[in-house]
């Protein structure tokens, strides 16, 4: 995310904090790679849900889809990515409590 942040600090944030643009010339400079990050990491699926939810049409270019619904289908896709990393960690740990509960259980 590194290149984003870059990107938001200097074409946006510095401009603004200098008081060379207004706060919302500062946001709509924001927001581009901000949502380019965000759809380089949501899911497709998560996104067509979000977009059934709002009742609105499908659009037919990423620049269509309202910002309200893709920041909740990047948080979606990103929860789902972190409890899929949480259970791959925790699964070589109960592969070894068991092994262990059962090498104590056959020492009795």
């Amino acid at each position: 995310m590194a290149p984003t942040f870059k990107a938001i600090s200097t074409n946006g944030l510095e401009p603004f904090m200098n008081e060379k643009i207004s706060q919302s010339e500062a946001f709509d400079r924001i927001e581009g790679p901000l949502r380019e990050f965000m759809f380089n990491q949501t899911r497709e699926k998560d996104l067509e849900l979000f977009l059934s939810l709002s009742k609105e049409e499908k659009p037919k270019t990423r620049a269509e889809v309202p910002t309200y619904v893709l920041i909740p289908s990047f948080v979606i896709s990103e929860l789902k990515t972190a409890f899929q990393i949480g259970f791959m960690l925790y699964l070589p740990f109960l592969v070894l409590d068991m092994v262990v509960a059962s090498v104590l259980m056959a020492m009795e």
